[in-house]
């Protein structure tokens, strides 16, 4: 079968296309035919060797994966061939806290650009009827980050007011739940189009940075002094200490990046007096991913997906991924 893996002898993306062999599934393991494959802006970065902590020699890229089962191993019972499932991020993680040493897909362990892959079954969720397996595909990462964030390590209530920042695709997941459980929603990006976009999905406040650079007074405007109950912080310290300066009183702030930098220094005072739960969200474990499969079928919530490319086009995928220009998910089929 054929895979995308990454190379020591680097073209643009460090990539290259190869046949590899797989074997077949052991005891509770799984084969599944990958029919599609969601990019993550992680993803962009370990194949250009700028993810801290990864070591990418011949590595197959991506967490996030569906497919159909195509083989069955000895002792796998609650999943039959033909089977539609997508995959876990922590392959081990099924419930409770994170160990340290779980294996993450596409970065500690093989990913899934891959035509066939083999996975425990416990690593593995069927897709709901309602979601095509490109939709599916933007799960495990994404999705999974925003809803831990609001629903799980937060407690989201209606009427409570979420800031997300930026339009990727943890912020546009965030709008989809917020909006679901009757929250406020404010939402941040540099496009105007891409605003529009999202104010079109929901959002009940947008803001332009590069326009209103000081954002979180905005933010306190909007919330008459207040600010927000929740804070999804994607830009890391380079953002952090405004996110602080638009939090509420009691709010949380989860950091799932990093995106704008990491050499600010941010003082600790907003967190303490204004008693700000700042936590670090590392995507969730299966139970949470089951509850929030849950959620999607009873809303309707539909996955954004902005483009697809073929397999065989999976460099031009990385491509629209640095261009920044994408509103939603880029997914490969195979």
């Amino acid at each position: 079968m054929k895979a995308w893996k990454i190379i020591s002898d680097k073209n643009e993306f460090n990539i290259k296309q190869q046949t590899v062999h797989l074997r077949t599934p052991e005891h509770g393991e799984v084969c599944i035919r990958i029919r599609a494959a969601s990019l993550n802006k992680r993803d962009l970065m370990i194949i250009k060797g700028t993810y801290p902590g990864v070591k990418t020699g011949e590595l197959i890229p991506l967490s996030d994966g569906a497919g159909e089962i195509i083989a069955l191993g000895e002792g796998v019972s609650d999943l039959r061939l033909g089977d539609r499932v997508v995959n876990l991020f922590w392959r081990d993680w099924i419930d409770g806290d994170l160990a340290p040493n779980n294996a993450a897909m596409g970065s500690t362990i093989h990913g899934v650009l891959a035509e066939e892959i083999i996975l425990p079954a416990h690593a593995l969720i069927k897709i709901p009827e309602s979601l095509s397996f490109e939709e599916a595909a933007t799960l495990p990462c994404a999705a999974l980050t925003a809803w831990n964030s609001l629903m799980e390590s937060g407690k989201l209530k209606p009427n409570q007011t979420v800031l997300t920042l930026g339009t990727g695709g943890v912020s546009l997941f965030t709008l989809q739940f917020a909006k679901a459980a009757g929250a406020t929603v404010i939402i941040t990006s540099s496009s105007n189009e891409k605003l529009a976009r999202a104010k079109a999905m929901g959002a009940d406040f947008i803001i332009n940075y590069n326009t209103t650079p000081d954002w979180e007074e905005e933010v306190l405007r909007i919330t008459e002094g207040e600010g927000a109950h929740f804070i999804i912080e994607t830009g890391g310290p380079g953002t952090l200490s405004q996110s602080l300066k638009a939090a509420s009183f009691n709010s949380q702030v989860t950091m799932i990046g990093v995106q704008a930098g990491v050499d600010e220094k941010i003082s600790p005072l907003p967190i303490l007096f204004k008693k700000i739960h700042l936590k670090g969200i590392m995507v969730g474990n299966r139970k949470m991913f089951e509850n929030m499969l849950t959620q999607i079928a009873t809303h309707k919530i539909k996955p954004v997906v902005d483009q697809i490319f073929d397999f065989n086009d999976a460099p031009k995928a990385f491509e629209a991924m640095e261009s920044a220009k994408h509103f939603g998910k880029i997914v490969i089929v195979n």
